[in-house]
């Protein structure tokens, strides 16, 4: 049967674009000119849409990015001079949106605040309140934040330069080593205690930190397919967060899918 509407997700936006919109020229230019910021995942994207733009029937690009606009400028803002486009983004955005709206649902909260923490190949946490992006860990790539399948998350920009200038790593290198060779796979699976270690006790750092955009804890959300399926990654994530007192614990189901189709109905009932 043939479909209505195709709709791809797309991680980076690089800003510029909102969380669903139908792809045409514009579009196309755009996504692809901010590719670089997150190539494992742009790639990809654009290749799917390339090879359906014969398929004669409406695109629409869904923004992971795009959630996380109502961050405020002391969340975004590096402290470095002011580079064009150079500024934290966030991702893993349909996600947490599902989280939220989930979490609302099932507490009978119309506007939720909670931390989400979406724990899988890639991971993110983010500081919801009143159903809005205050903070997350994730920056202009999604490279940054905690330690990921095999990406690193944040490293001393020191420690790179370093490699680039004395180890005479090339950029090639050092992205593959970042993107590829980082995370659980330098430090070995969870089921290694040191593994275990420095990724629970990394999560519950950022976890604390989002503590801070919402003055306080009272949901911790997980999903992905760590945080659904590890209990004991979120009772010692939980575990080390109970010096910020009394608060919940929820695991929520990634539906990322359901949220995109709702998007893409509400942007096609618009025109």
């Amino acid at each position: 049967m043939r479909p209505e509407v195709i709709a791809h997700r797309v991680v980076h936006g690089g800003g510029r674009l909102p969380e669903v919109i139908r792809i045409d020229g514009e579009v196309l230019r755009i996504l692809r000119e901010v590719t670089p910021l997150a190539p494992l995942h742009n790639g990809p994207a654009l290749e799917g849409i390339d090879a359906t733009l014969a398929a004669g029937v409406p695109l629409v690009a869904a923004l992971d990015s795009a959630f996380h606009a109502t961050l405020p400028e002391h969340a975004w803002r590096y402290a470095v001079p002011e580079l064009p486009g150079v500024r934290r983004y966030g991702f893993h955005g349909w996600s947490h949106r599902y989280i939220a709206e989930r979490y609302a649902v099932l507490a009978g909260s119309p506007e939720p605040t909670i931390i989400s923490l979406h724990l899988g190949g890639g991971c993110s946490v983010t500081a919801v309140l009143d159903g809005r992006s205050m903070d997350t860990t994730m920056g202009l790539t999604p490279l940054e934040g905690v330690p990921m399948a095999t990406r690193s998350g944040s490293v001393d920009p020191g420690a790179l330069l370093y490699l680039l200038r004395e180890r005479h790593l090339t950029v090639a290198d050092l992205d593959r080593s970042l993107e590829h060779e980082s995370g659980l796979e330098a430090l070995g699976s969870l089921d290694d205690p040191l593994a275990f270690e420095v990724f629970t006790y990394r999560v519950a750092q950022a976890a604390a930190a989002m503590a801070v955009a919402l003055d306080g804890l009272d949901v911790l959300a997980f999903s992905g397919g760590v945080g659904e399926n590890r209990a004991d990654v979120r009772d010692t994530v939980a575990g080390r967060l109970r010096f910020l007192g009394d608060f919940r614990t929820e695991v929520v189901h990634a539906r990322e899918d359901v949220m995109i189709a709702r998007g893409v109905r509400a942007l096609l009932a618009s025109r």
